[in-house]
C-alpha cells in the first residue's frame, strides 16, 4: 500500500497554482454518469493502516486466480508459462529502474535490448522494420489507422467485424477527435470471415483495411486478396495480432501483403497482470518508416569502429516539436518489452514453433472433446489455440455457472458484444500449453451440467 504524504495545505497550494477551485474541477470532462457522487459503498471514511490492508486482502481473496483454476480465458489476454529466467533478468537493477532514455546513447544496454526487440518483432510479423514498442495492442491499432491516414491523405478506415471490440472502441474514441470515418460491423456466428464485406467496402476513399489475424472468434483467413484489393485502390492493409504465439505456426501477415502489422505482445514474457501493463507491437514496410509512431533504435559504430546503438528516429512529442510528432500516446512499457525480448530469446525460432505446435494440439484436443458435449457446436473450421463454441443457451449465465464450480470457462460473446443478441450463445475458448487433460475434462463435465 502506498503512503501519500500530501496535506490539505499542499493540495490547496497545487490547485491554486493551476487555477482550479477543487479536485473535482480536474474531472469536468468525464461524463457525470461515469463519476462517483459520493464515497464508495462498503468502505469506511477512516480506518487504520492495518484495517485497510486487512479489508483489501479479504476483497482480493474473492478473485479467482488464473493459476489456481482450470483457465480457458483469452480474447486478447492469454495465460502462457513464463520461464523464471525472464523475471530474474528484468529484475536486474540496470533494467528495472530504466525508463525512457532521454540521453539515449549513454544507456547502451537499454538501446541494444530495444534493437534486439525490434528485430524479433519485425521477423515475427514478416515486416521490414519495427519500433521500440507501444503502450498496448489496442492503442497500437489506432496508431496504425492514424499512420495510414498520414500516408494516404485519406480519412476512411474499413474495420473487419472480426476485430476485437475493445480495439474498435479505442479507435472510435480517437476517431471522434480526428474526424476519421470508421466502417465497422458486428461479427456473425459463422465459420467464414467477412472477407467479402471487406472487399466490397474498399474504394478510392479508403485509407486502410484493418483485419485481426486470427480474429476475435479464432478464425484464420488468408489476407492476400484483401491486400491486393486495398493496394489496387491506394489503401493500406493493417493486420492486428493479439496472440503472437500463433505466428510460430501460421504465415506472418507481412508475407501476405500487410503494410502495417500491430499487436499485443502480452503472450510472450508478460503475465496476465489483471489486464496490464502490456506491450504493444508495431511493424511496417520500410518505405513507411518515417510515418511510424514511437521510437526506433539503430545500430552503428563509434569513432573507434566499436559497435554501438543510437536512437535513430524518435517522433514522440517529448523529443520533437509537438506539431511534428506522429503520436502523443505512444508511451511504451520498456520493462514489458524487455520481458518479451528475453522470453523470445530463450525460445528461439525452433522453441517458438514447438510452443505453437503444443498450443494448437491442446486446442484441437479440447475442441474435439467439448464439441461432443450435448448442446455444443464448434463454429470454426480453422483455428490456432482459440475457437468459438455455439451453445444451446446464452453463454453468459453458463460462464457464471462454470465459475461457481471453480472453472474459468471462456469469454462469452454476449459480454464482448452486449448490443448483439444474435451473438449471445457464442463462447470463445482459449487453450494454451498451460491447460491439462484434467482441465479439459473438468470443463467438459461442467459444461454438460450447465447446458442440461
Amino acid at each position: 500500500m502506498r503512503y501519500l504524504p500530501l496535506t490539505d495545505t499542499d493540495r490547496h497550494s497545487m490547485l491554486a497554482t493551476i487555477g482550479a477551485k477543487s479536485i473535482d474541477d480536474l474531472f469536468v470532462d468525464v461524463p457525470a454518469e461515469a463519476r462517483l457522487s459520493g464515497p464508495i459503498a462498503g468502505l469506511p471514511n477512516h480506518a487504520s493502516e492495518m484495517a485497510v490492508e486487512r479489508h483489501f486482502s479479504n476483497l482480493a481473496r474473492k478473485n479467482m486466480a488464473a493459476s489456481h483454476h482450470p483457465f480457458f480465458l483469452g480474447a486478447g489476454a492469454y495465460k502462457h508459462h513464463v520461464p523464471a529466467t525472464v523475471d530474474h533478468i528484468i529484475q536486474r537493477g540496470e533494467f528495472l529502474t530504466a525508463y525512457t532514455p532521454y540521453q539515449p546513447e549513454i544507456a547502451q544496454g537499454t538501446l541494444q535490448m530495444l534493437f534486439e526487440f525490434q528485430t524479433q518483432v519485425a521477423r515475427l510479423f514478416g515486416c521490414d522494420v519495427a519500433n521500440a514498442s507501444m503502450y498496448d495492442g489496442s492503442t497500437a491499432c489506432w496508431e496504425a489507422i492514424s499512420m495510414a491516414g498520414r500516408v494516404t491523405k485519406r480519412k476512411k478506415a474499413v474495420l473487419s467485424s472480426g476485430l476485437h471490440p475493445h480495439y474498435v472502441s479505442v479507435a472510435k474514441t480517437m476517431a471522434h477527435f480526428t474526424g476519421d470515418a470508421l466502417d465497422a460491423a458486428l461479427p456473425t456466428l459463422e465459420a467464414a470471415t467477412d472477407a467479402d464485406r471487406l472487399l466490397a467496402a474498399i474504394d478510392d476513399e479508403t485509407s486502410c483495411v484493418v483485419v485481426q489475424y486470427p480474429d476475435i472468434l479464432g478464425r484464420i483467413a488468408d489476407l492476400s486478396d484483401v491486400a491486393a484489393k486495398a493496394h489496387a485502390h491506394g489503401a493500406l492493409l493493417i493486420a492486428v495480432v493479439t496472440e503472437p504465439v500463433a505466428l510460430g505456426a501460421i504465415r506472418a501477415p507481412g508475407e501476405m501483403g500487410a503494410d502495417i502489422v500491430v499487436g499485443e505482445g502480452q503472450s510472450i514474457g508478460v503475465g496476465l497482470q489483471f489486464g496490464g501493463p502490456y506491450v504493444g507491437l508495431f511493424a511496417c514496410k520500410e518505405k513507411f518508416v518515417r510515418q511510424m509512431p514511437g521510437r526506433l533504435c539503430g545500430e552503428t559504430v563509434d569513432a573507434t569502429g566499436k559497435r554501438g546503438f543510437v536512437l535513430t528516429l524518435s517522433t514522440r512529442e517529448q523529443h520533437i516539436r509537438r506539431e511534428k510528432a506522429t503520436s502523443n500516446i505512444c508511451t511504451n512499457a520498456g520493462l514489458c518489452a524487455l520481458a518479451f525480448s528475453v522470453h523470445m530469446t530463450l525460445l528461439g525460432e525452433r522453441g517458438l514453433r514447438d510452443l505453437a505446435t503444443l498450443n494448437h494440439a491442446n486446442a484441437v484436443r479440447a475442441a474435439e472433446r467439448l464439441s461432443a458435449v450435448p448442446g455444443v457446436t464448434l463454429l470454426n473450421d480453422s483455428f490456432f489455440n482459440e475457437f468459438t463454441l455455439k451453445l444451446s443457451k446464452p453463454a453468459r449465465p453458463v460462464v457464471h455457472a462454470l465459475a461457481a464450480q471453480g472453472i474459468l470457462g471462456g469469454v462469452s460473446l454476449g459480454r464482448l458484444f452486449p448490443e448483439a443478441s444474435e451473438l449471445e450463445n457464442g463462447l470463445v475458448i482459449a487453450v494454451t500449453e498451460t491447460v491439462t487433460e484434467d482441465d479439459i475434462e473438468a470443463l467438459a463435465a461442467a459444461l454438460k451440467e450447465a447446458l442440461a
